[in-house]
This record gives C-alpha cells, sequence and structure tokens, in this order.
C-alpha cells in the first residue's frame, strides 16, 4: 500500500511538472520583429538654381565689319539675372553690361567700340551642379560712330562651386545692321568667364 501511495504522489508530481511545461510555449513559431530602419538621410548634389544672381565677367571680343575695319581686345563687365529650376530644366533672364577694349582699324580711320548691354533669356538643363544653357536676346552697342540696336544668341555653362558661388563660361554671336544709319554693319563674338554670387 505504502508503495502504491508513492506512485500515485510520483504519476502526480510528473503530470504536474507535464503541464508546467506545456503551458511554458506553444508549438507555433515565434514571432520575431524586424528592426525598424532609420529614416535616410538626404544629401544634397546641388542643383537648385532658383534665386537671384549676379557677378563680374572678364573675356576677349572680336567684331568684324562690312567696311573692311576689324579689330578685337579685351572686355569686362557685369551681370545680374534670375533663374528658375523646374527640376531638369532652368529658365532665366539677365541684365548684362560689358565695357570693350576693341579698335576697329588703324590710324586716323580706326573706329573705337565703346561697350555692349544684353537683355537675355537663357534656358537650360540642370546637371546638378552644372548647368548647361542656351541664351539669346537684344543687345545695344556704342561706338565712335553710333550707338545700335541688334539681337545675339550664345551657349554657356555654369558650375555651383558651392551654394551660393557659381563660376562658368559665355560664347555669344551678335549682329549690329547699319550702325546709327553709317551703312556699316557688325558681327561680334565674344567670350566671358564669369563669375556670380547667387543671393
Amino acid at each position: 500500500m505504502k508503495n502504491l501511495s508513492m506512485m500515485v504522489a510520483a504519476a502526480g508530481i510528473s503530470a504536474a511538472a507535464l503541464s508546467t511545461t506545456a503551458f511554458a510555449g506553444t508549438l507555433q513559431d515565434p514571432v520575431i520583429e524586424e528592426p525598424i530602419a532609420p529614416a535616410p538621410q538626404i544629401v544634397s548634389t546641388g542643383g537648385d538654381w532658383t534665386g537671384f544672381y549676379g557677378g563680374l565677367n572678364l573675356g576677349y571680343g572680336d567684331v568684324d565689319t562690312n567696311a573692311d575695319v576689324d579689330g578685337d581686345g579685351g572686355t569686362y563687365g557685369v551681370h545680374l539675372g534670375y533663374d528658375y529650376d523646374f527640376g531638369r530644366y532652368v529658365l532665366g533672364g539677365e541684365l548684362e553690361y560689358d565695357k570693350f577694349d576693341v579698335t576697329l582699324g588703324d590710324g586716323d580711320g580706326s573706329v573705337e567700340v565703346d561697350d555692349v548691354a544684353r537683355l537675355k533669356i537663357r534656358g537650360g538643363y540642370d546637371l546638378g551642379r552644372t548647368l548647361i544653357y542656351a541664351t539669346g536676346g537684344l543687345a545695344r552697342v556704342s561706338t565712335e560712330i553710333g550707338d545700335e540696336n541688334g539681337e545675339f544668341l550664345g551657349l554657356g555653362v555654369a558650375y555651383q562651386v558651392n551654394d551660393r558661388f557659381t563660376v562658368g563660361g559665355e560664347v555669344l554671336e551678335h549682329r549690329f545692321d547699319d550702325i546709327d544709319g553709317s551703312g556699316v554693319d557688325a558681327d561680334a563674338t565674344t567670350f566671358n568667364l564669369r563669375g556670380s554670387i547667387r543671393f
């Protein structure tokens, strides 16, 4: 009888131990929660061209006329403009003034080209920190024989050194017909290096 009591007690302890083990877990696979990834950091690569800018020009001009008097020389000036960045494309306008150090011809018949002012429209492709663009508009030349309005077309490139400062270059082809009624037509090609501050 004593042995029977001990067997019943042992069976009861075993059953209790088994039931505790059964409640300790289930037969289903455990749920593993994946860690939450941090939000990606946005890294600026430049390329926001929207805003006002102004700066200086330094370049070279070559002027040819139908009166067999030609000349070339240095140019320097200023520019002020505004661009709007549409994403891939940029559209803007600009006022520019260049002082010329160009003399057409030699001796007593020489003519000085004093300056050129330009009203420009430019449109280009946004490559990030680099902008490639075409430009055109109206120009006014001042010379010793008089002043005349004309037009110009050109190509340019600008590069953002940082968020405020850009450098670039521009080639422009100008056309002036019958300067101040003199019968003299002139073609002028200019190349400018440009530095601008954006604000």
